[in-house]
């Protein structure tokens, strides 16, 4: 539904800019993503994804009493 808790991206057009709230990135470059260009952020969603992994593993690991 239309919660703002749920917005994933936002596409500013005036701006020029995207923004994912999942991980807090914002660039200026909408023409360029709009044009396909998403190698920035597929490796900045990348890396969180990664790092919240990492982070879990952690936890299980540190739960498990490892």
């Amino acid at each position: 539904s239309g919660d703002r808790s749920e917005r994933i991206r936002t596409y500013n057009f005036p701006q020029m800019r995207v923004t994912d709230h999942r991980i807090g990135l914002t660039l200026y470059k909408l023409d360029s993503i709009l044009q396909g260009e998403l190698d920035e952020i597929i490796d900045e969603l990348a890396t969180f994804y990664q790092s919240q992994a990492l982070q879990n593993a952690e936890s299980v690991k540190v739960a498990a009493g490892s």
